[in-house]
């Protein structure tokens, strides 16, 4: 039976959750990226793309423009919206940081990030996920093995935290999203 999360993981991709998300499909194209330029985000109230700092975003908004800007591989707009956000460094932060970092070939800053989230929040699968993943692609399959271990020690066996860390450790394919 573990084989078929596995096999829907290979043959659905998308099925992944983006970095941070807590749902399981990438997400959806908004104006944010199919009309806004330079890291803005585009504010459904106003019907406009505004800069990430606009008082009438708030933090979730801003996390959603984040995600959808990182899962289309815009990092350099990502961070800038990311930098944005008034949580200060809290794990999920931290998280996303690392995962931009890390996809924008800054491994060792992505390294910190991560470590400065698990610090926060040590129970935090998704860190653990895509901390494990940077170290299946350094190929550290064992350090990546603690990590899944953790995510399991933490309650997220059977989520998707667990299932692509697990696969990337089986296959060495690690996710963009």
């Amino acid at each position: 039976m573990r084989l078929l999360p596995l096999l829907l993981l290979t043959t659905l991709p998308f099925a992944a959750f983006a970095a941070g998300s807590d749902d399981s499909a990438p997400p959806t194209a908004t104006q944010t990226t199919t009309e806004c330029k330079d890291g803005q985000v585009w504010d459904d109230t106003a019907k406009k793309c505004v800069a990430p700092q606009d008082s009438r975003l708030d933090d979730d908004a801003r996390f959603g423009a984040v995600r959808e800007l990182a899962w289309a591989g815009r990092y350099d707009e990502a961070m800038t919206v990311l930098a944005a956000m008034t949580e200060g460094e809290t794990d999920r932060v931290m998280t996303y940081k690392g995962f931009i970092l890390r996809k924008s070939g800054q491994i060792e800053a992505g390294i910190a990030a991560y470590e400065a989230a698990l610090r926060i929040n040590p129970g935090n699968i998704l860190t653990h996920s895509y901390y494990g993943q940077l170290l299946v692609e350094m190929n550290e399959p064992d350090a990546a093995r603690v990590h899944l271990a953790a995510i399991r020690a933490n309650g997220g066996s059977g989520t998707w935290a667990e299932i692509a860390l697990a696969s990337a450790i089986e296959t060495g394919l690690t996710y963009t999203f």
